[in-house]
């Protein structure tokens, strides 16, 4: 950052790339259970977007050998933006290059954070108009509400492991011009397992957390929002009656306030449906610190997080040698 002045260079999170080894299994999952639409198919990759997405596709589901995340899209508030954060991303020694942009958006400079997970930045976007069967009677709706399986509105965050969680809130904070909202700090405060970061008044919409098995470059989950907590619960009926894994939840997070439940699309990847949590609009808000005794079990109600949230992301690596002092923590 430049003194004290904050960055404001990026708008939002824009998009972001899954990558599954099971295409149709995961487009049934995305669009038949959660209810997106598909916008655009092209190559191995299928888009799609919530009915309350403003962008015409911020998911791209992508085939591939394994599950993880492909490219996380950020998008900055004007094309000046967008030169001034390439030129931070570069003089940080993260550099990339420019890119003719993926399907509905303009030029896009994709780079890598410290971590190595594929990033973009971009401005210009294409606004999602519907077709007559998808227009909505609301005028200021992108597109009227499909009915279809849980019905996911829009994406909401993400978070990626990190071997080196400062170097990425760093990162984040100093090249893209994030607010720290949250972290949770051990051993009196010099152990950073993790950190929540936000570019508007969401909670977070990036999360980097520590990777106990220390890969890189992969994916703990990704989350889309639905309106509020009995959305939440039919999710569970929904997925529960067509044979999908839940790994946790229904329940309510401490930090953040949201309720959530988690489970595996069948490509491998972690999903949250995701609701509640708070709005932050004070320029000087102070992030919250939580310890080993404010933690507890991560979760404010509901039962404790299992073994396999520390554990699991993708694409999967085998369990470490068991290490007694691995600190426990909820990466969400």
């Amino acid at each position: 950052m430049s003194g004290n002045e904050p960055i404001r260079d990026v708008a939002h999170l824009g998009a972001v790339e899954l990558f599954t080894p099971k295409p149709d299994e995961s487009l049934w999952y995305f669009r038949d259970l959660l209810g997106m639409e598909v916008v655009h198919q092209s190559g191995g990759s299928v888009y799609l977007r919530g009915y309350g997405d403003y962008a015409k596709a911020p998911l791209k589901l992508t085939e591939a050998a394994k599950p993880g995340v492909g490219a996380i899209s950020w998008r900055t508030i004007s094309e000046q933006a967008l030169e001034r954060r390439v030129a931070a991303v570069e003089a940080a020694g993260l550099g990339g290059s420019w890119g003719n942009g993926d399907y509905g958006r303009g030029r896009t400079y994709r780079f890598t954070d410290p971590e190595g997970h594929a990033m973009e930045l971009y401005y210009e976007e294409e606004r999602y108009v519907a077709p007559p069967a998808l227009r909505s009677a609301l005028k200021n709706q992108p597109m009227k509400f499909s009915g279809r399986g849980v019905g996911v509105r829009r994406i909401d965050h993400l978070a990626l492991l990190a071997r080196d969680v400062p170097k990425n809130r760093e990162f984040g904070q100093n090249v893209l011009g994030m607010q720290l909202r949250e972290q949770i700090r051990f051993n009196n405060g010099e152990t950073e397992i993790g950190s929540w970061l936000s570019t508007t008044a969401v909670h977070h919409e990036v999360a980097w957390v520590l990777d106990v098995k220390g890969g890189t470059g992969r994916l703990h989950h990704f989350s889309l929002w639905v309106d509020n907590r009995e959305d939440v619960l039919r999710a569970a009926d929904i997925l529960r009656e067509n044979g999908i894994f839940i790994e946790a939840g229904p329940s309510k997070h401490n930090n953040s306030q949201a309720f959530y439940l988690y489970s595996y699309e069948p490509g491998g990847n972690r999903i949250e449906v995701y609701s509640g949590s708070f709005l932050i609009f004070a320029p000087d808000f102070e992030p919250v610190v939580w310890n080993e005794q404010d933690r507890g079990t991560g979760v404010y109600w509901g039962a404790p997080l299992p073994s396999s949230f520390l554990q699991y992301a993708t694409p999967d690596l085998p369990d470490p040698p068991a290490e007694p002092d691995v600190p426990v923590f909820d990466p969400r």
